[in-house]
């Protein structure tokens, strides 16, 4: 008699702790099938008292190799548009939706290719995405692309459709804590500016969208 398939990472994620304590309790997580097959889990980067969040698909290549999230070509072109944005790096907390890197190849030495998560790898994770969200509670919660939407706003969600305005965080029934309220903005992931056929346009477009995460910010006391 089987046990089933792993149940998500409710059983893993501590009901309280610090931030550290989170990452240390999903270093240890297998609430997916994804925990096999990546070096390990990635969990984030960044200060707890971060004004700004990112949130990203998953981890990449270099990022499961590494352990850190964002520290890839992604993550460096992320990293370029948020100073150009004028948001200091410092005040930005940056996860992914989904934890492990999912991939095919792999075997004999063979190019790992990126795998889009499934709607249930997004599912298994989100315990930990709010849980972490809840400890940082920034200003702001940007979301890098459709994986990220989706996790936060729901399985309808299009960047298309919510792209280019601030919408509020508060009163959302699967994120009780949001307890300074703020908003969530979506725009493209940072890879999608790689690959777009036109990457200034892309990237200036990126850019803007991120100095409107910017306009959302609380004034400073």
């Amino acid at each position: 008699m089987t046990s089933g398939p792993p149940a998500g990472a409710a059983g893993f994620a501590p009901a309280s702790a610090t931030l550290a304590g989170l990452r240390a309790a999903a270093a240890l997580c297998a609430g997916c099938e994804l925990a096999g097959p990546a070096t390990q889990t990635v969990f984030s980067a960044g200060s707890a008292t971060a004004r700004i969040a990112c949130v990203g698909e998953q981890p990449g290549d270099v990022e499961d190799r590494r352990g850190m999230p964002f520290v890839g070509p992604a993550g460096q072109l992320l990293d370029r548009a948020l100073s150009d944005a004028g948001i200091p790096r410092s005040q930005v907390y940056v996860t992914n939706a989904v934890k492990h890197f999912r991939f095919t190849g792999g075997d004999g030495g063979t190019r790992r290719i990126h795998q889009t998560p499934d709607p249930s790898h997004v599912d298994a994770c989100k315990p930990w995405l709010l849980a972490e969200l809840a400890i940082v509670d920034p200003e702001v919660v940007v979301l890098l692309g459709a994986t990220a939407g989706k996790a936060l706003l729901g399985p309808t969600f299009r960047v298309g459709r919510y792209r280019g305005r601030l919408i509020p965080r508060i009163g959302r029934s699967d994120e009780p804590a949001a307890v300074q309220g703020g908003w969530l903005l979506a725009t493209v992931h940072p890879s999608a500016v790689l690959r777009a056929d036109d990457r200034e346009a892309a990237y200036e477009g990126f850019v803007t969208d991120l100095r409107l995460a910017a306009t959302g910010l609380w004034p400073t006391p």
